[in-house]
């Protein structure tokens, strides 16, 4: 039985306050010394997922802007993935959600009407200020491909904005400090399903999937892995899942990451 590991990043991963994963390298190792595929399964930025991958030393697929797309590096374990997109010199790609110019269209129509605030009239200081991320690392946040965070003052309209978004092919999901515009067609579980179904083609044997998350645009992913397992969020709450192997962490963000990935692998 082969292994996969999808996790979430922030408030997971990664700490809610401080973005530190520092907490999570002694599981890091034990994942790279068994060879287990992690998964980064993320709302972040392919630019940012870049980045974080080489702070972290792997070169894994992964996901991005909650389901939107799976990117899978060229010559990953000299598998040919060319049945698969071509996105660039550097992947191949699986697209799930709809491209960002046309999410940024629906915002730009509704936002003063339910007073959503997006990453796209955020200039770098306010990003950042909003993220808790440096401003460096804010122009990452800020590259996007697919989908749009906002902050939000009338959240009690969630359904009628969601039936607006339904119109343009779009739907609204929350994470640990936004809410996402996204593709209709997208979730974290789509993109795990498709990943896991992929690789176990690839390998030819069955994998048991584990999944790891904080916030409610987690959900979905923990919905479709074999081990779905909740992270203690920053206020010290879980999310809930109906499945026989649920799991919860003791600990919050990395430390629980950690504690979590070394129970069960």
């Amino acid at each position: 039985m082969r292994k996969m590991v999808f996790t979430d990043l922030d408030g997971t991963f990664l700490n809610h306050d401080d973005y530190s994963f520092e907490p999570s390298l002694n599981a890091v190792s034990v994942l790279k010394e068994k060879k287990i595929p992690l998964i980064f399964t993320t709302s972040k930025t392919r630019k940012e997922v870049e980045i974080l991958q080489k702070e972290v030393g792997i070169q894994e697929p992964f996901i991005v802007e909650n389901g939107a797309a799976l990117f899978v590096p060229k010559g990953y374990q000299d598998f040919d993935f060319s049945f698969l997109d071509v996105f660039d010199a550097n992947y191949y790609v699986y697209m799930l959600g709809v491209p960002y110019g046309k999410t940024v269209a629906f915002y730009n129509r509704y936002k003063e009407a339910f007073g959503m605030h997006g990453f796209s009239d955020m200039d770098l200081p306010q990003v950042a200020e909003c993220t808790g991320l440096k401003e460096k690392d804010a122009v990452l946040s800020k590259n996007r491909d697919f989908t749009e965070p906002f902050l939000w003052e009338q959240e009690e309209r969630l359904e009628e904005l969601s039936d607006l978004a339904l119109e343009y092919g779009l739907k609204i999901t929350k994470g640990g400090r936004f809410y996402h515009l996204i593709g209709a067609g997208q979730d974290k579980g789509k993109a795990v399903a498709k990943c896991v179904a992929l690789f176990q083609d690839l390998f030819q044997h069955p994998i048991s999937s584990i999944g790891l998350g904080d916030g409610e645009n987690d959900i979905p992913l923990l919905e479709n892995v074999d081990i779905p397992i909740a992270i203690q969020n920053h206020e010290g709450k879980y999310i809930e899942v109906n499945a026989k192997q649920f799991q919860k962490s003791t600990y919050k963000g990395a430390e629980g990451w950690n504690e979590m990935i070394l129970k069960n692998v």
